[in-house]
């Protein structure tokens, strides 16, 4: 039997996607049907094709989205997603997809079609989703999966500070957290990164700033509130 590849849309970056030379890619990105979206259980059942913004996109007319946000998450594939354990620039928050995964539908390399998981939350016994996850298509072929959705937050704020050097942006991230405020994305820019994004886009940042930090805060309007301006007087 010919080696075979599960591929997602192939959007990774860490060589998964490769089939081997003399072998079979198996590619799911036609597989990218929304068979469910249950409200009342706060979660999605898509096929493995699917999208991952696309699931937002259909959770956000119901006031929910869905939390993981790889950066080409407008066309990797949930499957690729689960094979890579992928993240995003809110995982400091949210976490990486195995957080968010609650049903997988499998098939072995024996061909078994098998179920880990179940809908509702805290369900006991090993964790088999969690051993799948992450293993890179090396443990079976995903066909099915129900993913949490996550409420949209009331309110959402980005806050921009320029520094003098890479240390002193550091030194604000790490006060941030000690303050016990958990944002919801924090990316920091040198130099370089910056001068890149100014010709990219013209971002207008800070003039001669040595580095860039930009924070995220989002949830309930009043936390939100006071996060700010704990946030800025911690800058």
């Amino acid at each position: 039997m010919s080696p075979t590849s599960p591929r997602g849309a192939g959007t990774g970056l860490s060589a998964g996607a490769l089939p081997h030379a003399e072998g079979v890619l198996l590619v799911t990105s036609r597989m990218r049907r929304i068979i469910e979206i249950d409200l009342a259980n706060e979660c999605a059942v898509v096929e493995p094709g699917m999208a991952n913004l696309d699931i937002t996109r259909a959770a956000s007319p119901h006031g929910y989205y869905y939390a993981p946000d790889p950066s080409s998450q407008q066309a990797c594939s949930v499957c690729g997603n689960v094979a890579e354990n992928s993240g995003g620039a809110h995982c400091l928050k949210y976490g990486f997809t195995s957080g968010h995964v609650r049903v997988l539908e499998i098939v072995t390399p024996a061909g078994k079609i098998v179920e880990l998981g179940g809908k509702a939350t805290g369900a006991h016994g090993y964790d088999l989703i969690g051993a799948f996850i992450g293993s890179e298509g090396t443990l079976g072929v995903t066909t099915r999966v129900t993913v949490s959705l996550t409420r949209c937050p009331h309110k959402t704020v980005t806050l921009l500070s320029a520094f003098t050097s890479m240390d002193a942006g550091g030194e604000a991230v790490s006060a941030i957290i000690a303050a016990g405020v958990l944002p919801s994305a924090i990316e920091m820019m040198d130099a370089s990164a910056i001068e890149a994004a100014e010709a990219a886009v013209a971002c207008d940042y800070p003039a001669a700033a040595a580095a860039v930090l930009v924070v995220e805060l989002d949830g309930p309007a009043a936390e939100v509130d006071a996060q700010i301006e704990q946030v800025t007087e911690l800058f």
